[in-house]
């Protein structure tokens, strides 16, 4: 039986304390499961950006999709988690990465370390974490017994910590790009050898959810408009190619659904997140997706 779907945005864009409750109200009127901030300069701040989203919204679940890892100390980020569980009625879910942008390390004078050094950091913030929010001695206290845990990894060794302590396992379907700070996309058979990198690593008897990052919807009889500025960013990325790859959603709305439930098939992606830009966009797709599994 596959698990049921389950739908995200990213909230991407700063605003004034009202149009930012305004489109939190907007994404729940819509259908999302789940209202999610990221975490990089020159975006909001996470935590505040969920309390307020708490204070404007009652259904949806609340989270950071996903902290860099090497921003925080994990003593400092626990009174963070343990603050906003508490302050959003325990509806928060926690997303952490390494982080995979130079230059905002060099603008926080923070040091970005090899791929190495990021990921023993984020192994040692995960673990630290557990244990203090895991201490009935720690203060202040959560309301969820456990704030559920996502990751985002493509690598190997992230894929081995996200297996042994992801609640929710999210794949972001890329690979860093020549360029730092860049993503490349991945193809459908690069992505099952990620995802079956990941189940010969998770060894638990609650399996995972697995979340994948849509980096473009469209629902529309000509999709090329919407696939140009991709095209053009990826040399030698031909448009049906474009087209099949997983994180792009772009075509007739039957189509569309289609290609989410087959990746579900496939993949076993049942938690969806969009970003901001196509909040509206994938809203039919949801409704369309909910209404043939009532």
């Amino acid at each position: 039986m596959p698990r049921p779907f389950r739908f995200g945005v990213n909230l991407l864009n700063a605003a004034p304390a009202a149009e930012w409750r305004a489109k939190c109200r907007r994404a729940e009127e819509l259908g999302y499961d789940v209202i999610l901030v990221p975490d990089h300069l020159g975006m909001v701040a996470p935590f505040p950006a969920l309390v307020a989203a708490a204070e404007a919204t009652e259904r949806p679940r609340l989270g950071t999709f996903v902290l860099n890892a090497g921003f925080w100390n994990p003593a400092l980020l626990a009174r963070e988690v343990a603050t906003t569980d508490a302050l959003t009625g325990g509806r928060l879910e926690l997303g952490l990465g390494t982080g995979y942008v130079p230059a905002e390390h060099e603008a926080a004078g923070l040091p970005y370390g090899s791929p190495r050094e990021r990921v023993d950091h984020l192994r040692r913030t995960v673990e630290e974490l557990e244990r203090l929010l895991g201490s009935a001695d720690h203060e202040p206290r959560p309301v969820q017994a456990r704030v559920p845990v996502l990751i985002g990894a493509n690598g190997d060794r992230m894929l081995r910590l996200t297996a042994e302590h992801a609640d929710i396992a999210a794949f972001t379907g890329a690979r860093p790009g020549n360029t730092p700070g860049s993503l490349e996309p991945l193809g459908a058979d690069e992505l099952d050898e990620r995802v079956a990198r990941y189940h010969a690593a998770a060894d638990r008897a609650e399996p995972a959810e697995l979340n994948l990052l849509i980096q473009l919807v469209a629902v529309t009889d000509d999709p090329e408009p919407a696939l140009k500025p991709l095209l053009e960013r990826q040399a030698g990325l031909t448009l049906d190619e474009a087209l099949a790859l997983p994180l792009v959603l772009a075509g007739p709305l039957d189509r569309i659904v289609a290609k989410v439930r087959a990746q579900r098939e496939r993949f076993g992606f049942s938690y969806l997140t969009v970003l901001e830009p196509f909040m509206e966009a994938f809203a039919p797709v949801m409704e369309r997706l909910r209404a043939e599994s009532a």
